[in-house]
């Protein structure tokens, strides 16, 4: 690029420099000529003998001048007739152009055949009075010169331009080495990443695309570390929840094993623990499937047109019996009839989860108040209950998976951890929002906003 910014210029600067030298050259030959017909033409003006005849003394200055120039002149009369050719050619001839008789009218020509090489000026002879024009002064000049010198001052520009163009080519490749530099260490540094370090932070700030490639590739590196740790957390926290169970099953089945004759109302007790945790662990790893599940068809959502009161009404039904054994109100409010463009599937799976957390977590002899309202753009779902609320330095992080406020109540009320994290995912994945909004002791709130037409 700075080879071309460089090159492109001094071809241009190098034809403007001949073409002006040109120019210039047959302006300045031009007007000497031009100046010359003028003297010669005043003396002939006077020199001229009755007869027409031109004396010696002027003849001979026009041998001169057509010696000195490398051309020819030609001295018309009034009837077109040449009486005078420094060629000794065409005498007695008569010659009729455009520019002769633009002369004859009193206005000299001067004209530059590029193709010819040659200029040709015209200049009238003028009576004794200088009134009335009785002859014209035609000459002809070979540029043949000018052109020599300008094949000389080409040749000097070339050798100028090549020499340019070597230093451009020059500069040019040390440019380059330069201004790759940076963006070699970005390579270097993203190839670190690749073979697994990731502490290679880039402060590349040679140029603004630099910059602005370090700082988004240390954003990047910064989500990936984050990603990173929370992958392990995840990892470790699956682990423990799935682990939890299966000690818990194995000293109740150890305590069996260890006793000889072990009473049937005993027996019947250890089993109904190692029911529960086998229960427990089931409802772990399920809830873990359908986190996955969501994970991996984000881009295959079952889209259809489905009436969310109805589909609200099915869920509550379900869920109220759950309810009726702590002797839990579950309340639904309905403004109007919302249609929209949803996943039936992701979408239940969602109000299920909001609305059994709102169970679990309540009080004895509480309520739940479920609420469904829209406007021209989204629906907006509403779950509220008399709870025991959740501390508000824990509320920003309820979403995340396996996060427990308090995990031996969790554990004692058979939650996973997970089931916030779902609902949130499902809603996410319809372009929507979700919220929570708690104080402890008083209860909880979450408000879901998801758009009434699905946009991928």
């Amino acid at each position: 690029m700075i080879f071309l910014a460089g090159a492109v210029p001094a071809a241009i600067i190098w034809a403007v420099i001949l073409s002006s030298y040109e120019k210039r050259a047959v302006e300045v030959r031009t007007a000497e000529i031009q100046n010359q017909c003028t003297i010669l033409c005043n003396q002939l003006s006077n020199s001229v003998d009755v007869d027409g005849i031109i004396t010696e003394t002027v003849s001979t200055e026009l041998v001169q001048l057509s010696n000195i120039y490398d051309g020819r002149v030609l001295v018309i009369d009034k009837d077109f007739r040449i009486n005078e050719d420094t060629y000794d050619m065409d005498v007695g001839r008569t010659i009729v152009s455009a520019d002769v008789i633009q002369c004859f009218e009193g206005k000299g020509t001067s004209n530059y055949d590029a193709k010819n090489q040659f200029i040709e000026v015209t200049s009238p002879i003028m009576d004794l009075t200088g009134k009335k024009v009785v002859g014209v002064m035609l000459v002809s000049v070979s540029t043949d010169s000018i052109q020599t010198d300008l094949g000389v001052l080409g040749g000097k520009a070339a050798v100028t331009f090549v020499t340019m163009l070597l230093i451009l080519l020059a500069l040019a490749v040390l440019a380059g080495f330069c201004m790759v530099r940076p963006f070699q260490r970005i390579t270097s540094s993203i190839a670190a990443i690749t073979d697994g370090y990731e502490d290679q932070y880039l402060n590349e700030t040679a140029y603004t695309e630099t910059r602005q490639l370090s700082e988004a590739f240390n954003k990047m590196l910064g989500r990936m570390k984050v990603l990173d740790e929370s992958r392990n957390e995840f990892v470790s926290n699956v682990s423990h929840e799935l682990k939890t169970p299966l000690t818990s099953m194995k000293v109740l089945a150890d305590s069996l094993l260890s006793q000889e004759e072990v009473p049937a109302e005993l027996y019947k007790e250890f089993m109904g623990d190692l029911s529960e945790e086998i229960e427990r662990e089931n409802k772990i790893i399920n809830d873990l499937l359908s986190l996955v599940k969501m994970d991996k068809t984000a881009d295959t959502m079952n889209i259809s047109v489905e009436n969310i009161n109805v589909l609200v009404e099915r869920i509550l039904k379900r869920l109220r019996p759950i309810a009726a054994t702590r002797n839990i109100e579950v309340v639904f409010e309905s403004f109007r009839p919302v249609s929209a463009e949803v996943d039936e599937v992701k979408l239940s799976l969602a109000i299920s989860n909001l609305v059994e957390n709102a169970i679990k977590y309540n009080k004895d002899d509480g309520w739940i108040h479920v609420s469904l309202n829209a406007d021209h753009k989204y629906f907006y779902l509403e779950v509220a209950d008399s709870g025991i609320g959740i501390p508000e330095d824990s509320v920003e992080h309820i979403f995340e998976r396996f996060y427990r406020v308090d995990k031996s109540h969790s554990r004692e009320i058979g939650g996973t951890g997970l089931g916030l994290a779902i609902a949130r995912s499902a809603v996410v994945m319809h372009r929507g929002a979700i919220k929570a909004y708690s104080q402890l002791g008083e209860g909880t709130t979450f408000t879901v906003r998801i758009p009434l037409i699905y946009v991928k």
